[in-house]
C-alpha cells in the first residue's frame, strides 16, 4: 500500500510539474505576444506624433500673413491697390491660342548655292 501511495504522489509530483512548465510556457508566449503588440503601438504612435508634427508646422504656415494674402490673391482674384490682376486661360485654350509651329522633319539645311539661288531667283 505505501508503494502505490509512493507512486501516486510521484505522478501527481510529475503532473503537478508538467501543469507548471505548461502554464510558464503560455505565460511566456502571452509575454511575447504582448511586448509585440506594445513595438507595433510604439511605431504607430511615432507616425502619428511625425504627422502630428508635420501638420502643426503646416498650421504655423498656413497662419502666416503671406501665406493668408497669397491665397486671397490665387483663389479670389484679388490684389493690392493698383495692381492689375491678369487672368489666364486654362492650359487647353492656351494650347489652341499658341501659335503653331511647324514640325520640320529629320532632313539636312539647304546648302548655301541654294539658299543663293532662291534669294536671287
Amino acid at each position: 500500500m505505501k508503494k502505490i501511495i509512493e507512486k501516486i504522489a510521484g505522478y501527481a509530483i510529475w503532473g503537478l510539474i508538467i501543469l507548471l512548465a505548461i502554464s510558464v510556457l503560455r505565460n511566456i508566449e502571452r509575454t511575447t505576444r504582448i511586448k509585440n503588440q506594445i513595438e507595433a503601438e510604439r511605431a504607430k504612435l511615432t507616425k502619428i506624433q511625425e504627422d502630428n508634427d508635420k501638420l502643426v508646422s503646416e498650421l504655423a504656415q498656413i497662419q502666416t500673413s503671406n501665406f493668408i494674402e497669397k491665397e486671397i490673391r490665387n483663389k479670389l482674384g484679388l490684389g493690392k491697390e493698383g495692381e492689375a490682376i491678369v487672368v489666364l486661360p486654362d492650359a487647353e485654350t492656351l494650347k489652341k491660342l499658341a501659335p503653331q509651329i511647324p514640325i520640320n522633319s529629320d532632313t539636312l539645311p539647304d546648302p548655301n548655292w541654294a539658299k543663293w539661288k532662291k534669294l536671287f531667283f
